[in-house]
């Protein structure tokens, strides 16, 4: 079966993609609320809207790094430019996101050509200390200069003197879609001892997060596509051969821009608040890593390593004492106090080193990111082919698959 373009593989892989996205409040509460393992539960809107942003932002820029190779630092930029925008439509329209998230997309597309088009004279290191500086600058501007535009270290947010000539007598005063309140939940049922969540709000990024999945899809499939890895594997012979390289990587930046103008103006969506934090150069240092971590190059890879990064910043972090000595009452007072001791170096405010030690481990074991980690496992499962590799295989060995393949 093929749908929109796809080949029979891809329609598959666009479908579990598809069923995984839709079934994920369900997927994130495998334990029962009251247990000891309820901890690790991620099933709350809030929680599954992040993966579902910053799933789209990871898609974005996996689209510039993982097929060209260029290393960006100022991809925040891109984001907090989508905030802003989506938070002025509430402020001058009314709180439908319709009118903010096309203009973002537009808006941070343009920010995005005139970085790229200064940044992409050089390349390698230089390419990347550029986009931080054009970053810096951004957040700089943002922080203390355009405070008439983005009100500064308070952030922009929407006041009840604000114009907002759209909004009418019985209009939600929150972020919605058509009167579709982005916070609210339309579902939440009880089965036994799991309670699951459905919100409008993740519904509604969900599927915009499947639209950009696709549309990410296809460019992978494409010529264009196959252009931006011949650019990664060897930008210089192509240069040789008379391919003016420029056009494409520049695209790939300025696609690569809107899908994070795309993910700000969700996370203004999600909190009607945009301040310059999300400027700054950690949040762009923060989506390298959830590239790099799920497998740059690859479709899964940053939706994988997006999703791995925020569980560990929102569960990991909120393990205290009292969830620690609920864990380990059932030992010794002089056990269960060594061990909490020994916790306190991996959870809580300290869950950056787990990360850390894991994003270690993960670039040193498998440079593949978590998407080999995968691979490696179902390759375990596959019934292994003969030693001979079938009948006559020795006197008539079989054709090598096509590259491309």
């Amino acid at each position: 079966m093929k749908i929109l373009g796809l080949s029979a593989k891809d329609t598959r892989f666009l479908l579990i993609v598809i069923f995984l996205t839709l079934a994920t409040p369900i997927l994130l509460q495998p334990f029962p609320e009251g247990s000891g393992l309820a901890t690790f539960n991620a099933g709350y809107p809030d929680l599954m809207q992040r993966f579902a942003i910053f799933g789209i932002f990871a898609i974005g820029f996996n689209i510039l790094f993982g097929l060209t190779g260029y290393l960006s630092f100022g991809h925040a930029a891109f984001l907090g430019v989508g905030s802003y925008t989506v938070v002025w439509m509430y402020k001058l329209l009314d709180y439908n996101v319709v009118w903010g998230l096309p203009l973002a997309v537009i808006t941070s597309g343009i920010f995005a050509l005139l970085i790229g088009f200064v940044s992409l004279r050089r390349s390698g290191i230089y390419f990347s200390i550029l986009t931080l500086a054009f970053a810096q600058m951004s957040y700089n501007l943002a922080y203390s200069v355009l405070t008439p535009i983005t009100n500064g270290e308070t952030g922009l947010q929407v006041y009840s003197s604000d114009s907002q000539v759209l909004l009418g007598a019985s209009e939600p005063t929150t972020p919605h879609f058509f009167g579709i309140v982005m916070r609210d939940n339309f579902w939440q049922p009880n089965f036994g001892g799991w309670q699951f969540t459905f919100n409008n709000g993740y519904y509604f990024t969900a599927i915009i997060a499947i639209i950009v999945f696709y549309i990410s899809l296809r460019i992978f499939r494409s010529p264009f596509g196959l252009m931006l890895r011949a650019i990664k594997t060897n930008q210089t012979r192509l240069n040789y051969t008379g391919i003016n390289t420029r056009p494409y990587t520049l695209a790939a930046f300025v696609i690569s821009g809107m899908y994070a103008g795309l993910a700000g103006g969700l996370m203004a969506a999600m909190d009607p608040l945009a301040g310059a934090e999300r400027m700054q150069w950690t949040a762009s240092g923060e989506v390298v890593l959830m590239v790099i971590l799920g497998g740059a190059g690859t479709l899964m890879g940053p939706i994988l390593g997006a999703g791995f990064i925020k569980y560990f910043e929102n569960i990991f972090s909120k393990i205290n004492d009292q969830i620690l000595q609920g864990w380990f009452s059932w030992m010794p007072d002089w056990l269960s106090g060594l061990l909490i001791e020994i916790s306190h170096f991996f959870v809580g405010k300290s869950w950056h080193l787990t990360l850390g030690l894991l994003f270690m481990l993960v670039v040193i074991f498998l440079p593949g990111g978590l998407v080999e980690a995968g691979q490696r496992i179902a390759r375990l499962f596959k019934k292994k082919p003969p030693e001979n590799g079938g009948k006559g295989s020795d006197h008539h060995p079989q054709p090598a698959p096509h590259v491309a393949e």
